[in-house]
């Protein structure tokens, strides 16, 4: 994907943010699951997309 802005463009375009996702995106939803804010978090699927292709 890097560099190819027409592919960029066309994902973006399916994602509910109307962008792509940074690792920091990822990042802050791991850092929240191995927080203590997540202690009552048990055997879930965390969908962490951004909504792409809702």
């Amino acid at each position: 994907m890097r560099g190819n802005s027409e592919l960029i463009a066309a994902i973006a375009a399916q994602n509910a943010l109307g962008r792509i996702g940074e690792p920091a995106d990822v990042a802050d939803v791991v850092a929240l699951l191995a927080s203590h804010d997540a202690r009552w978090i048990t055997g879930q699927l965390i969908d962490a997309t951004g909504g792409f292709r809702l």
